[in-house]
């Protein structure tokens, strides 16, 4: 009876924080998609946007095709982004819980990171054709449209480019950012939060609802912690963001054809021909101003939906 009752609650935990990483990934990317497109132009150097910078783009997308086209490949977006979200969220708290449990010096004080970079790798294996088939669609500009929708993206791609090699172009970049991405982003978090609680439990937190004694970060504290730990994370993996994008991207136009090689490669041919600054950090700018609010959001929402499903119940913090 004991074992059943465990079980039960195991995966009730498991739906519920399903739920909620999937509702926090949905708000924190549809808030932030106008900016989130502009960085894939500026990132892929499209012909169309290329010499505008984050504002100017913004308002020749307007001007050239429509309001509307500032959210192009946000429904893609979203039927990727509830899958991963949840399956990102629901993985730290399965990997924190499993680490916490262990007795390893190695990881001793870096368990957050660990679990959170296993929570990325994990997320972004099983949807990461998704980010690839949007990532087509937002690139397309409005009269040179090569796919009509996700199924028909998906199907060309496999159809005419490898099969699901195709899909995953850009995967081995991806997956080694997603490590110092994903691991900073919940190591940060978590750290920011502990701080916040431990020092200013006044100012930025409040008791929790559930009378539990713990203490829950108020929405301001929420969104100070999520917007430093994103301004960290994306400092140390965007070179390999670009890269990703660069690969995905690579038959679009002829003249990147040579952006679809390995990894190495690719940042290789970055690099010589843009530099640093203007190559493997090109579109930064734009991305902290997507970034921040993003993972600001993102984790935001998810502690809410923790608190309205009763999954928080405080940290307590001696």
């Amino acid at each position: 009876m004991a074992l059943k009752m465990e079980q039960k609650n195991d995966f009730e935990f498991i739906m519920k924080s399903l739920l909620a990483g999937g509702v926090a990934g949905m708000c924190a990317k549809t808030a932030v998609a106008p900016l989130d497109r502009i960085k894939i132009l500026l990132q892929a150097q499209s012909v169309h946007y290329k010499h505008h910078g984050v504002f100017g783009g913004l308002m020749a997308i307007v001007k050239q095709e429509s309001l509307i086209a500032l959210y192009k490949g946000n429904g893609a977006q979203m039927v990727r982004i509830f899958p991963y979200a949840a399956t990102q969220f629901t993985s730290f708290e399965i990997y924190k819980k499993y680490l916490n449990g262990l007795s390893i010096p190695m990881i001793q004080h870096g368990d957050k990171f660990v679990a959170g970079a296993g929570a990325g790798v994990t997320a972004v294996t099983l949807t990461y054709p998704l980010d690839t088939i949007r990532a087509r669609l937002a690139f397309q500009v409005t009269g040179e449209h090569r796919y009509t929708g996700i199924s028909h993206a998906a199907v060309t791609i496999f159809k005419t480019e490898g099969g699901m090699r195709a899909l995953y172009r850009g995967f081995v970049p991806t997956l080694v950012g997603m490590v110092p991405y994903a691991g900073f982003s919940f190591y940060c978090f978590e750290s920011l939060k502990y701080f916040c609680m431990k020092y200013m439990p006044t100012t930025l937190c409040r008791k929790c609802e559930r009378n539990t004694g713990g203490l829950v970060l108020t929405v301001p504290g929420k969104l100070l912690c999520g917007g430093l730990a994103g301004a960290v994370a994306q400092s140390v993996s965007y070179p390999l963001d670009v890269t990703r994008r660069r690969m995905q991207l690579a038959t679009m136009d002829p003249a990147t054809a040579k952006f679809g090689v390995g990894m190495v490669q690719t940042l290789t041919h970055i690099y010589r021909d843009n530099g640093v600054m203007k190559g493997l950090y090109r579109g930064m700018t734009v991305n902290y101003l997507r970034a921040i609010p993003m993972v600001a959001t993102s984790f935001s929402t998810y502690e809410l939906m923790k608190q309205l499903l009763n999954l928080d119940t405080g940290m307590k913090v001696s």
